[in-house]
């Protein structure tokens, strides 16, 4: 984006910098020559991040350990790990030390039924957006919908396994947004003034129902896998104290919605990079040793 203004070359401070998308952040502002700095709850996680990371030990529930990690820094990544009570004052500190902030959100205004489900962790982040909005930070919300990425959770055991995939609402449809897209427009939206009041929802290019993404990684290893749709009682069970129960009540009220209805499909990762978005067929080409057991 030629003629864009940049930000100035302060440090920009990663929350949540070892997870899935905030690691991914790292690299790209690396990559763009962007000063980098990390924040983790133990000195042991930055062992996962590169050499040229200035990495601060700090927590969202302490938040007076973010001071020396905000201290110089011009823009915070912000992903939200923490329960809610310390939000206001984390926010607090943000406004009175950083410029600007990109805050990881979910798309709980999409006039979608997906995404219209009683879900707790959607009311967290308007919460965290109310908060971002009464100060006077430069802010830009990014809300992806279902991450490519939750396929190596949900479905690569058993594919690894041999076994059949079996999985709820086989028929519901998303548009599975690769990790790669969503971090490339953060690291952009914190590197260029442009972006300072934008509100992006990031989807993949298509929508594809559970069975579908399925037979794609499928296509991907060269071979069939076998699905069948469990029940919402078996997908509960299967579940059974590794998900807490509002999340899998919140994941089934909205497969259910959006069986038989095409998924909401954005063109925000174009728009913000100037690229196409990469297909979900994409993403599993390129993660197939995850669903045969290499690295």
């Amino acid at each position: 984006m030629a003629g864009v203004k940049q930000t100035d070359i302060s440090p920009v401070l990663v929350t949540g910098a070892t997870g899935r998308i905030g690691r991914l952040v790292v690299d790209r502002l690396l990559d763009a020559g962007a000063p980098v700095r990390a924040l983790v709850r133990r000195p042991e996680a930055a062992a996962t991040l590169p050499g040229a990371v200035e990495v601060f030990t700090g927590d969202l529930t302490v938040p007076e350990s973010l001071g020396p990690a905000l201290d110089g820094a011009g823009a915070v990544f912000l992903v939200w790990t923490a329960p809610p009570d310390t939000a206001a004052a984390v926010v607090g500190q943000l406004a009175a030390r950083v410029r600007r902030v990109t805050f990881l959100s979910s798309p709980h205004r999409t006039p979608h039924p997906f995404f219209q489900q009683p879900n707790p962790m959607a009311r967290l982040h308007a919460g965290i957006e109310r908060l971002i909005a009464d100060t006077r930070l430069g802010s830009t919300i990014i809300r992806p919908g279902m991450l490519a990425s939750n396929s190596l959770a949900w479905w690569a055991p058993a594919i690894r396994a041999g076994e059949v995939v079996r999985w709820p609402c086989a028929a519901a449809e998303a548009a599975p947004v690769d990790d790669r897209d969503v971090a490339d427009v953060a690291a952009r939206t914190l590197r260029q003034d442009a972006h300072t009041g934008g509100d992006y929802v990031l989807t993949g290019p298509e929508s594809l129902t559970h069975a579908a993404q399925v037979a794609v990684i499928g296509d991907a290893l060269e071979r069939r896998i076998a699905f069948e749709e469990m029940t919402p009682g078996e997908f509960r069970q299967h579940l059974e104290g590794t998900a807490p129960r509002p999340a899998v009540e919140m994941l089934l009220a909205a497969w259910r919605a959006a069986v038989g209805r095409p998924a909401y499909v954005t063109t925000t990762v174009a728009d913000v990079l100037g690229t196409a978005p990469r297909t979900f067929r994409r993403w599993a080409g390129d993660h197939a040793a995850a669903f045969t057991g290499g690295s």
